[in-house]
């Protein structure tokens, strides 16, 4: 899984930060080596077969981690509702769904709700976003459009319909959000620590992409979700394998600069797609967000 970023532009984050995300979900590097080796015979034995990502429903419950300012906020409470659905035929649908609700150290109030639904074909050449986010029940942001990859590397064309009507373009290898997602996995299977790619979703008024930095950690052995909790038909995935990863999202023209990410993101990624134990940090403090409910939806066949 990877949801349609949520408020890149709001959180920033510095490199000491993705260190600090990585080491609350995972612990060391030796700790990760500890909980699971890599698995070389069958790493070998999936290269060059397609990626198969799961249409599913889960539910995200976030909490408070650690607050690093006195003057930010004092509780956290919130709901992330992610689903998933589609096809290599029909192409893939992403809905989310995330809210939060904030208490200051002042003891006001803020409930932030933010909506997104996507659709992508398989190749990655097409693919349509909208977004809305609401404060206080106030919608302050929405955005939607349609991104059209152009042949060879022809830059990719932005149709907007919100905030108004307008065309823009993007680099050509510019990945969209499942494609990105089947490379990371695709990364993942093969060995790779980190790969890097440019990323559109859509956020920030879809108008602009990212450079994104995977950091890949060892493959994790195939019984490690039954150390987590057990919750909806998550015992599916007891014999797959996963990884833990942290994304870290830059301007173009920073990376590799000692440059503070615009936003990250950690998680454990299942060879199917699904994700648990995601860790999101603004720099003022961190949520984290235990999977809840999870089920299976039955794939659309494919009749090509």
């Amino acid at each position: 899984m990877q949801p349609n970023r949520l408020s890149p532009s709001s959180w920033k984050t510095s490199l000491a930060i993705a260190g600090s995300c990585w080491l609350a979900l995972f612990g060391s590097l030796d700790d990760v080596a500890a909980q699971g080796a890599r698995a070389d015979s069958s790493r070998e034995a999936v290269r060059g077969q397609p990626i198969q990502l799961a249409p599913h429903r889960a539910i995200y419950e976030f909490t408070l981690g650690k607050v690093r300012s006195e003057k930010g906020i004092s509780a956290l409470s919130g709901r992330m509702v992610y689903e998933f659905t589609g096809s290599a035929c029909d192409g893939y649908t992403q809905t989310m769904r995330f809210v939060t609700r904030t208490a200051a150290a002042s003891g006001a109030v803020s409930v932030s709700d933010q909506r997104s639904t996507s659709w992508e074909d398989d190749p990655g050449m097409r693919y349509r976003f909208q977004s809305s986010q609401y404060r206080d029940q106030k919608l302050i942001e929405q955005t939607a459009g349609t991104a059209t990859r152009g042949e060879g590397s022809e830059d990719i064309r932005v149709d907007l319909t919100r905030p108004e009507q307008a065309k823009t373009a993007i680099g050509g290898g510019a990945m969209f959000p499942v494609q990105h997602s089947m490379k990371l996995l695709d990364a993942a299977r093969r060995g790779r620590t980190n790969f890097t790619s440019d990323f559109f979703d859509g956020s920030d008024g879809g108008q602009k992409s990212y450079s994104v930095s995977a950091q890949i950690g060892k493959q994790m052995t195939a019984g490690f979700n039954r150390s987590l909790p057990k919750v909806g038909q998550v015992d599916k995935l007891d014999s797959i394998g996963a990884w833990p990863v942290m994304l870290s999202y830059y301007d173009h023209g920073t990376e590799g600069k000692d440059a503070i990410p615009v936003y990250e993101m950690g998680f454990v990624i299942f060879a199917n797609g699904v994700s648990r134990r995601l860790m999101i940090d603004n720099g003022e403090y961190a949520m984290k967000g235990e999977l809840s409910e999870f089920t299976l939806i039955d794939p659309t066949p494919c009749r090509r």
